[in-house]
């Protein structure tokens, strides 16, 4: 049989074919990306360990979430607070100010931004001061090599209740914002000022028998009455980021133990995810798995959509 060239009609067709095809597989991708419900994501940052804003970009949208607040790093210097400069960057190569403040302008209502300063700089004030005035929702990730109880965290304590903007704390004895059992001083202190909890120490010492020998991601049935859950409920001040996996951690170790601590403080749990996968979904992507193990251990809807949404909405007006 002799070949026969289509005609223009039919490849207009074709055309209109593959057209149609291709939105309609786009619309399913798109579909497949976008979570039912809405997740805000308290706990991410710009270039962590090496991660482009196109792989954080999509990283976000894959793991259901629609809603980032972006975490920068203070200043790169050689001090003590920054063990001679081996943990600038937040020890994880995270990006600058500027760089989270240039997602958030690119993407409005979709990022927003928190300002970083070493609290122990003579100039820490100032800088905090400045990108608070351009909309910054917060400060930190104060993740220092100072007490936690030091007078540099109390003079950021003092700019964040100044603006009526939380601090959001790392808090990992021998490391970071250590002496974490001194952490009610600062509470009592500054009433006004919200403090955003997260990281080992925070979510080790939801145990009561916990001690830095457990290391800082101890398994096991968890002893109710831990530090962290007393200033949960002693201080209307303190709210605790569920991100890391230091928070995964807690939520698996004694589920039927998380499951009433997420019923307790209901109020004050706020989703991170801090995850650095660029994947942004399965069991490599620490985020992904903290949101899947909050929908699945949750008392009840209620409380899911208050840690997974409904608390940052609130704290953050966004």
């Amino acid at each position: 049989m002799r070949y026969q060239s289509p005609s223009r009609r039919d490849v207009l067709g074709y055309a209109a074919a593959l057209f149609s095809t291709t939105l309609l597989r786009a619309a399913e991708t798109e579909s497949a990306t976008q979570p039912a419900e809405p997740i805000i994501d308290i706990h991410q940052h710009t270039n962590y360990s090496g991660r482009t804003d196109e792989q954080l970009l999509y990283h976000q949208r894959a793991m259901g979430v629609t809603q980032t607040i972006l975490l920068p790093a203070g200043s790169p210097v050689n001090r003590p607070s920054t063990h001679d400069g081996k943990t600038n960057g937040l020890a994880a190569k995270c990006g600058t100010n500027e760089s989270c403040v240039k997602i958030a302008r690119e993407h409005p209502g979709e990022y927003y931004f928190f300002v970083n300063e070493v609290p122990d700089l003579p100039e820490a004030k100032d800088v905090l001061t400045k990108y608070l005035k351009m909309g910054a929702l917060g400060i930190g990730e104060q993740k220092f090599f100072l007490p936690c109880d030091s007078p540099p965290i109390e003079a950021v304590a003092e700019v964040a209740g100044d603006f009526g903007v939380p601090v959001l704390l790392h808090f990992q004895e021998g490391m970071f914002n250590v002496n974490f059992a001194d952490f009610h001083k600062i509470l009592e202190k500054y009433p006004k000022t919200r403090f955003i909890g997260h990281a080992q120490s925070f979510w080790g010492n939801t145990d009561k028998n916990y001690t830095n020998a457990a290391g800082m991601y101890p398994h096991g049935k968890v002893a109710p009455g831990g530090i962290t859950d007393r200033y949960l409920s002693d201080y209307p001040n303190m709210f605790a980021d569920m991100s890391a996996g230091s928070g995964l951690n807690f939520l698996q170790r004694d589920e039927d133990h998380a499951r009433g601590f997420l019923d307790r403080h209901q109020d004050k749990v706020l989703f991170g995810s801090d995850c650095n996968d660029k994947t942004g979904r399965g069991p490599t992507c620490q985020g992904w798995m903290t949101i899947h193990t909050l929908q699945r251990i949750s008392p009840s809807k209620a409380v899911e959509r208050k840690i997974l949404y409904e608390n940052a909405k609130a704290m953050f007006k966004i």
